[in-house]
């Protein structure tokens, strides 16, 4: 039994029993089977997709919790559409009699990274011009407008990655994530969009990006409420972005010095692109799975708080490398925060606090938040009465902090009940370690949040005891360069999980105190999500 708290006077007698059940063992056992090989990267509509799914199953059904799902069981059904482009290897572009030709595909030499975006049958583009649209950015609240004085229907429009300035200097919002370029070029009738990819501005290397491309893309349904409507997305390295625009006599870097000021103008790049791409599509089901613990207030058990962990990863591929196995087995992103999720869950059933526990492991992250976005729209609780999403993704490996950073710090009162348990545990709190990274607005908490539930999304680090300043950086910087969606995210019991204990504990006992005061917290006035909230509790 580790405690790691300062004070454990602090520690209720309850809070004591559950957060003494947080093990090193347990998690570690978990995280070894849910990376296993046998599960093949956990890639959604596989078999080793059902075989993760039916494991964290059967441990909510053994720590004693109440289906969740569908019909009584503990699956949430999730439909889901697999679109596979026949990618070519080689696409031409043209600016007048002036050829350029980029390679797609996989691996790291690829200049193009091009999936399915639209759900049809076929990619086909005659001669379709290119415009260069900055930041690709629709913010009224800023006063800022990329698509302004210009029509792009039908258009490809290539975009930076990130966002201006807007609320500081290194501080990524949801305008800067790439999922947003997308969405807002199909909401302007794009034909297609190219997002550059440069290391800094993405917060993570081509790479990442290229080994694990497939041509293989995952979405929901389509529905009415939101543009499906592009010939195809995708990814463009620098160097071959400056030599398209070079094509037609433009200077790229001199287009995004001018794209950083508020009265930029889209620029048409004097090139097209000629394509056609057949697209197979497949309709299958994954799953999330949720399971609850009832409270114990009979008025006061009608809300819940919810804990959160994407189960699936990326699945297995042809390998790229000969020392590898081509198997994405995801320890880090996100067995672990399965394995942190199942142990706190474990945790509880000791002590059952007033308010329902939501235990909700969701699919398809990896492809875009989808899980819980499906379980967003059908909550197992309303969602005007969760009262906070605790969402685990990855837990800090590298052993004992004496800070922990907030993702999203300063937007909710969960706050507080965070920094009240860091501090009796003698830690720190401050915001992201890398707010460059918007890391608030790239995983499962982001789908809750936008239906008017706060969260806490918490990770150890980057100070680390008996460490010198700055090596928890080069782990977490050496980890993003090597392993980050690679075949060597695995685990082989080698970990330092003190950390881990630290920050299971710290989200343990945060969730039981929410779970037992008198009130839910709240948005601080004027958030991006107080309305949607307001709207949830109406």
């Amino acid at each position: 039994m580790i405690l790691l708290f300062a004070a454990l006077l602090a520690l209720s007698p309850a809070e004591h029993t559950a957060a003494s059940r947080i093990t090193s063992n347990e998690i570690s056992g978990h995280l070894r089977f849910l990376s296993d090989d046998l599960l093949e990267g956990r890639k959604p509509g596989t078999p080793g997709d059902a075989l993760a799914i039916q494991y964290l199953a059967a441990q909510l059904e053994a720590f004693g919790y109440k289906p969740g799902g569908d019909n009584g069981t503990f699956l949430q059904a999730v439909p889901l559409v697999e679109l596979h482009a026949e990618v070519p290897h080689d696409i031409a572009f043209q600016a007048g009699s002036q050829s350029l030709t980029l390679h797609a595909g996989g691996g790291s030499a690829a200049d193009l990274i091009l999936e399915p975006n639209a759900h049809l049958d076929r990619a086909t583009l005659q001669n379709t011009p290119l415009v260069f649209v900055g930041y690709g950015i629709t913010a009224p609240e800023y006063g800022w407008d990329d698509y302004k004085d210009i029509d792009v229907k039908g258009k490809i429009v290539v975009v930076m990655n990130y966002n201006p300035p807007f609320k500081g200097e290194g501080i990524r919002l949801w305008y800067g994530r790439w999922d947003y370029k997308y969405i807002n070029a199909s909401k302007h009738g794009a034909a297609g969009a190219f997002v550059i990819h440069t290391t800094p501005s993405a917060g993570y290397p081509w790479q990442v990006l290229a080994n694990s491309n497939t041509g293989t893309h995952q979405d929901l349904p389509p529905n009415d409420q939101e543009p499906h409507g592009m010939q195809f997305q995708g990814w463009i390295q620098d160097a071959a972005a400056i030599k398209l625009a070079q094509l037609a006599g433009q200077d790229l870097n001199a287009l995004r010095t001018a794209a950083d000021q508020k009265g930029f103008k889209p620029v048409p790049l004097g090139v097209s692109l000629t394509l056609d791409m057949p697209i197979l599509k497949k309709n299958f089901n994954s799953a999330n799975v949720v399971g609850i613990l009832p409270g114990t207030d009979p008025k006061l058990k009608d809300e819940a708080i919810m804990y959160s962990a994407h189960h699936d990863h990326l699945g297995r591929i042809t390998p790229v490398a000969p020392a590898t196995d081509g198997i994405f087995n995801g320890a880090l992103d996100n067995a672990s925060g399965c394995a942190a999720v199942l142990t706190i869950a474990h945790a509880f059933a000791a002590a059952p606090p007033k308010r329902s526990v939501i235990i909700a492991f969701v699919t398809a992250e990896e492809q875009g938040l989808l899980g819980s976005k499906y379980f967003a729209q059908h909550p197992a609780f309303p969602a005007g009465r969760i009262a906070v999403d605790i969402n685990v993704d990855s837990f800090n490996k590298w052993g004992k902090t004496s800070d922990i950073g907030l993702s999203g710090l300063g937007k909710s009162q969960v706050d507080e009940i965070a920094k009240s348990v860091a501090a009796e545990q003698g830690r720190t709190v401050h915001g992201e370690a890398h707010p460059d990274r918007g890391m608030y607005y790239r995983s499962d908490q982001f789908s809750m949040a936008l239906v008017g539930v706060p969260s806490l999304y918490s990770l150890g680090g980057p100070t680390f005891v008996g460490k010198p300043q700055g090596w928890g950086d080069e782990q977490s910087l050496n980890f993003e360069r090597h392993d980050y969606h690679q075949p060597s995210d695995e685990y082989h019991g080698d970990w330092n999980l003190e950390g881990a204990i630290q920050d299971a504990q710290l989200q343990l006992i945060s969730g039981m105190r929410i779970a037992n005061a008198p009130q839910m917290p709240a948005w601080v006035p004027g958030d991006e999500f107080e309305a949607a909230r307001k709207s949830a509790q109406r």
